[in-house]
């Protein structure tokens, strides 16, 4: 008997097979394979919101190979992602291949492992309706904004923008905050830091001032404030009058979630959230590990359930109990609660096999791969560790008629941190440890100053912190989020600013122009409302045709009001103006976007219709003729730079013009990369060299 399992990737299909063995065929989908097409709408409104559904363009040899496939086959199963997409794919699958939808043809798995893959097959279930509703809900919500309002946007601020249901209450919250920014008043404030030294030792440790001897506190608004308490202080002798000790327990955090993962690979591996999911998936689909063969060394990665099977916690006991001793294992396994909303049908991200160590694997891992499974190996294997326990004092200072306070701790068991630590957005300062101190101690001020400081504004958003928002207002799911901030940044709503997130001007006028005119679509509290409705649907509670209306009916009413109340206007941005002047009608020249991308074009069109290209310029000189190097794509897009006199001046470099001038010549140095970094002067005769390292 011949059986046919469809998953939705070459990498997931290869290592499917080493475990089902000569039995079965196992084939990939590639993704999705029927969808909305791009170039209409194919949502019939009329009719309910009737989807239009199409074999994608591309994929209609590879459908006619599954449909080949699945008649030579006597079972077929539908085996692609356990999520709501994977959900729909099996759907449409099952639609092309003529499958029934009610037999028990879908199987899913956790963990593409033995075992895994074993359980999965063991319990086959027909398609579960309700997701894939639910998944349909969202494509045509998400089909139906972008597709009535991506024009109107375009027809009224520039060609070629788009709009989303996601995307821009993403922009919104990045606006909102460069908003809080701007308006934001910094308020002067002083500290008085002093260190001080007990009798007979030779370290100094810091305390910081706090109010009146009484424990009032005092907040020191100006020098003049601080050079008065400094004054009063001169001379003043200090001694401990209150010392208070105690223990302090850290407890691990719990296992990744998608979206904690993603936070946690940009804090501390610098990688944006595409990135973090690419190499997770790889890990999840199965990766040739040298003595094991083909291998999913995670779980699913796209999951917001906190669960932990009771078979890897044991596991994880055992694994920990053996390298680090019993110290090391709490006194009961740790188990995690899930938010309310979060979908409990994956575990948490955790290795498949927690024995194996990232070490062990090193080898057969790609860079990313590694960072990746050594971060997610930590975390899991931290959260089934004991507490790490802290010995902590706080020390009152007295001075005069002033009171100091100092505080620290140090370390009397590691505990779980002898393995991973949860980095911070905002890292504070952690207090080191103190001498011994006891009450009525002197004291010695070695050093004490005063010291001005401004209030700061909130910090711009970086991705780790947009994604911690969008989770907590309900905006979106976590595998959506990596492709929200693909789009925002793609179409030049936001910029990266070093790891920060900036809007740009084309994002705050967008913003302002959809706060306006659909502020239900930029309201966090109706989008997060809009997710509730679609898990509904998910859950079997509500009807996605009439999701579908609701959000709708509102919809078209506030767009056709829009258009009408904006007829005949037009938003010009900043920062589309340029400095040049048009030799033919004297209008300052503009920049536009068309079919092809950007140029530069006389805003007298269509009386005038002088046009030139846009160019990057560097700022650099060409050493040939004296003219402006720009900088150029090659028709595969690699970046390349030319002299701005082309043809007149030939002058082309694969390498970055520098900022400085060859110190024989006068000319533009040329910076070339490698192992050895150097500038160096293409002008003929010249020769000139630097290294790096000189």
């Amino acid at each position: 008997m011949s059986k046919l399992v469809i998953v939705e990737s070459p990498a997931k299909a290869k290592t499917i097979k080493k475990y089902l063995g000569a039995d079965y065929d196992v084939v990939a989908s590639m993704g999705h394979v029927r969808d909305l097409p791009e170039n209409r709408l194919s949502v019939d409104i009329k009719k309910d919101f009737q989807p239009k559904y199409e074999v994608i363009k591309g994929k209609e040899k590879l459908v006619q190979e599954l449909k080949e496939a699945a008649q030579d086959s006597d079972m077929v199963f539908l085996a692609t992602d356990p999520d709501r997409e994977g959900e729909a794919i099996s759907w449409h699958l099952a639609y092309l291949l003529h499958l029934d939808t009610q037999e028990h043809n879908r199987v899913t798995f956790n963990e593409i492992t033995k075992t895994g893959v074993s359980a999965g097959m063991e319990h086959p279930r027909c398609i579960d309706q309700d997701l894939v509703n639910a998944q349909q809900a969202r494509r045509i919500l998400d089909r139906l904004v972008g597709y009535k309002l991506s024009p109107f946007l375009s027809q009224k601020i520039r060609r070629g923008l788009s709009a989303g249901r996601v995307q821009s209450v993403a922009v919104r919250i990045i606006v909102d905050r460069e908003e809080e920014i701007r308006a934001f008043v910094p308020q002067e404030y002083w500290t008085i830091d002093a260190k001080f030294i007990p009798k007979g030792a030779r370290k100094a440790f810091p305390a910081a001032f706090y109010g009146d001897a009484e424990g009032n506190k005092i907040k020191i608004a100006d020098k003049a404030q601080a050079d008065a308490i400094l004054k009063e202080l001169d001379g003043a002798e200090y001694q401990v009058v209150k010392v208070k000790k105690g223990t302090r327990r850290k407890s691990p955090a719990p296992p990744f979630i998608t979206s904690t993962l993603q936070q946690e690979a940009s804090r501390k591996l610098g990688f944006q959230a595409r990135r973090t999911m690419k190499a997770a998936q790889e890990l999840y689909e199965g990766v040739e590990v040298e003595g094991m063969g083909a291998v999913g060394l995670i779980t699913y990665m796209r999951t917001d359930s906190l669960r932990i099977s009771e078979d890897a916690i044991a596991e994880a006991k055992e694994y920990i109990l053996e390298r680090w001793g019993k110290r090391y294992v709490p006194d009961s396994p740790r188990h995690f609660r899930s938010k309310a909303n979060a979908q409990d049908g994956h575990e948490a991200i955790r290795p498949t096999m927690p024995r194996v160590s990232p070490e062990q694997v090193k080898g057969s891992l790609t860079a990313d791969q590694y960072k990746l499974y050594k971060l997610i190996w930590e975390r899991f294997l931290a959260c089934q560790m004991s507490n790490c326990l802290q010995s902590t004092t706080q020390a009152d200072i007295q001075g005069g008629k002033y009171l100091f306070k100092a505080s620290g701790y140090t370390v009397t068991f590691d505990g779980y941190t002898v393995l991973y630590e949860e980095g911070k957005d905002d890292e504070e300062a952690a207090g080191g440890a103190l001498p011994v101190l006891e009450q009525d101690m002197a004291l010695k001020c070695k050093e004490i100053a005063g010291n001005q400081h401004f209030t700061q504004p909130p910090p711009r958003y970086t991705e780790a912190s947009l994604i911690k928002t969008l989770e907590e207002n309900g905006i979106g799911r976590p595998s959506t989020y990596a492709a929200t901030i693909s789009t925002i940044t793609g179409r030049e709503y936001v910029v990266r600013d070093g790891k920060t997130l900036k809007p740009t001007e084309l994002g705050e006028v967008s913003t302002k122009l959809m706060k306006e005119r659909f502020p239900k679509i930029v309201n966090v509290k109706f989008t997060a409302q809009v997710e509730e409705e679609l898990d509904e649907i998910q859950g079997g509670k509500t009807d996605w045709v009439q999701t579908l209306h609701t959000f709708y009916d509102d919809f078209a009413d506030t767009l056709k009001k829009a258009k009408e109340a904006m007829e005949g206007v037009k938003i010009q941005l900043e920062e589309d103006k340029t400095d040049l002047i048009c030799e033919y009608c004297g209008r300052q020249m503009v920049i536009k976007t068309g079919r092809y991308g950007r140029f530069i074009a006389c805003p007298g069109y269509p009386e005038c219709k002088n046009i030139k290209k846009l160019v990057q310029e560097t700022g650099a000189e060409c050493p040939k003729c004296g003219g402006k190097i720009v900088v150029k794509k090659t028709k595969k897009g690699r970046t390349f730079y030319g002299c701005s006199e082309y043809p007149r001046c030939d002058f082309v470099s694969w390498d970055e013009p520098s900022q400085e001038k060859c110190p024989r010549c006068g000319k533009t140095l040329l910076k070339k990369k490698g192992k050895r970094p150097k500038l160096y002067c293409v002008t003929e005769g010249c020769g000139y060299e630097k290294t790096e390292e000189e």
